[in-house]
């Protein structure tokens, strides 16, 4: 049990018996009597948790949440609670990007711009634990006047401030998270699609100054490849000529398990590229790309000049819709679970993300016909029509069966192809 001693000039104290048997003091100065019962109660209720070894009621974890500083760290000197960190916006989000040596190089500019808009809203030296949901609100309509997308910055930005305040939550430094409520899965954006026909393809490469260049364009356009990162890993050493695949490293996905590198086919359509430059490559030459081994290289401010040396009017996300038109192209002629496994992500993101409706496929679906199974004819149990009968007829197969095309079993037969350990 706890009691309050009154003292002269309105001073209180609360006084009650710590877990090692002594005598303890928590002075409040001048307040109320009913904001001295206040405090009493949970000092009670810490105190006993101290003595059990148990954790405190939510109810008094939420008042110790919410304290000042002041009446924390007396409640912390007599061994009630921890010593709290009274963590500040900018000083805590710096300390967690420093420690975060495990995001590549793209996610930690993500942070950075994330840190800079929480720092211009709410101010560098803004106390973690003030910052409340309904500032989270207010947060993201900031987001929205600056004119980011809804859609994708927006929501990115508010899931990256979100993984901020829950680091701070597991940290014990916040009671609950103000950004948990905030939407942030990412949408694609349609208006950011757009598929890169093979004729306007041709002309790009056409328009390269090198064997480099149209390299680093089929690699994107053909091979699916991300760009820079998986086309500045690539090396010779990757090729495997002889059974048409190479491997392709990529670090967005190594901290996944088996996401650090996949296995791609060596397409007609990228495999002159990769000739050429191999034939062209100095003896000893390690790395397919060699002509900046940089990974801040802006590879795309150029390409956009060539692009328009081309005649081609530049597209919105000039080498993510490249890898979308290689994956739309692929979905149409092979399992979406092997497309996604050369391209390198799941088949929810490609969805999301990358596959494209197509003017071909409007063109095709005017102009063609769906075939599908004629419904099979319904017969009662005394139905004398044999099984023969009785089978559904797929549309058009009155066709003579010579017209039927018959391929041949690739060497690897049947099974999917795994590459050799």
């Amino acid at each position: 049990m706890a009691s309050i001693s009154k003292q002269p000039n309105g001073r209180k104290t609360i006084q009650f018996v710590g877990a090692d048997g002594k005598r303890r003091s928590v002075r409040l100065g001048k307040s109320s009597m009913r904001q001295a019962e206040a405090v009493k109660v949970h000092v009670e209720r810490l105190a006993a948790a101290a003595v059990s070894g148990h954790v405190t009621d939510a109810e008094t974890s939420r008042w110790v949440a919410g304290l000042d500083s002041t009446l924390a760290d007396k409640l912390a000197n007599v061994g009630l609670i921890a010593k709290q960190e009274r963590a500040t916006l900018a000083a805590f989000i710096d300390g967690y990007i420093a420690k975060r040596t495990d995001v590549k190089g793209a996610t930690a500019t993500v942070y950075g711009h994330t840190r800079r808009n929480l720092v211009e809203f709410f101010g560098a030296d803004k106390p973690l634990p003030d910052i409340t949901p309904g500032d989270a609100d207010e947060f993201k309509l900031y987001l929205l006047e600056q004119g980011l997308a809804e859609d994708s910055t927006v929501r990115r930005r508010c899931g990256i401030a979100k993984q901020f305040f829950n680091a701070a939550w597991r940290r014990k430094l916040i009671y609950d998270n103000p950004f948990v409520d905030l939407k942030s899965v990412v949408h694609g954006n349609a208006e950011l699609f757009h598929f890169v026909t093979r004729e306007d393809a041709q002309r790009i490469i056409d328009a390269c100054p090198d064997a480099q260049w149209r390299l680093l364009f089929a690699l994107s356009r053909f091979g699916g490849l991300r760009c820079p990162s998986e086309h500045l890993g690539l090396r010779w050493g990757d090729m495997d000529w002889e059974r048409g695949r190479m491997t392709v490293r990529s670090p967005k996905t190594e901290h996944h398990v088996g996401g650090e590198s996949r296995i791609v086919p060596l397409f007609p359509e990228l495999r002159p590229f990769l000739e050429e430059s191999f034939e062209l490559a100095e003896p000893g030459t390690e790395h397919v790309i060699t002509m900046c081994r940089d990974s801040g290289k802006n590879f795309r401010t150029h390409m956009k000049r060539i692009i328009k040396r081309a005649g081609v009017k530049p597209w919105p996300k000039l080498f993510v819709n490249l890898r979308g038109t290689r994956e739309t192209e692929l979905a149409e002629e092979y399992p979406m679970h092997v497309v996604c496994a050369w391209i390198g992500n799941s088949q929810a993101v490609a969805a999301k993300h990358y596959l494209q409706v197509t003017d071909d496929h409007f063109s095709k679906a005017v102009h063609y016909p769906v075939q599908q199974a004629a419904e099979p004819r319904r017969t009662g149990v005394n139905d004398s029509n044999d099984a023969h009968e009785r089978t559904p007829v797929l549309q058009g197969s009155a066709a003579s069966c010579s017209s039927v095309q018959l391929s041949k079993v690739g060497d690897t037969g049947l099974e999917p192809v795994t590459p050799c350990v």
